[in-house]
């Protein structure tokens, strides 16, 4: 049973570590006309959030692969998987 708790641990940190990361990357990195345009095209609070959710969990794993030990290490590269994954899709 201690994996099973472990895995479920893991997968709300990387869903809150994935919101969290969303949310001040969309509140903080754009300016009223920009919080506007957003707000009046769709893409919004959620929007950053999911996309968010989805680099937390790529940077994660991309830890794992790199056979980083510390569990901090991994939640490390996920809140940079996060990072990255929000300014590569706010570019795109």
């Amino acid at each position: 049973m201690p994996i099973l708790t472990t895995a479920i641990a893991t997968f709300i940190i990387l869903v809150l570590i994935g919101v969290i990361v969303g949310l001040i990357f969309n509140r903080g990195g754009r300016g009223w006309l920009g919080r506007q345009v957003a707000q009046a095209t769709g893409v919004g609070d959620v929007t950053y959030a999911l996309v968010g959710i989805a680099g937390s969990f790529m940077g994660f794993h991309v830890g794992v692969i790199l056979e980083l030990l510390p569990s901090v290490l991994l939640y490390i590269a996920a809140i940079a998987g996060a990072f990255l994954t929000l300014i590569l899709w706010r570019r795109a």
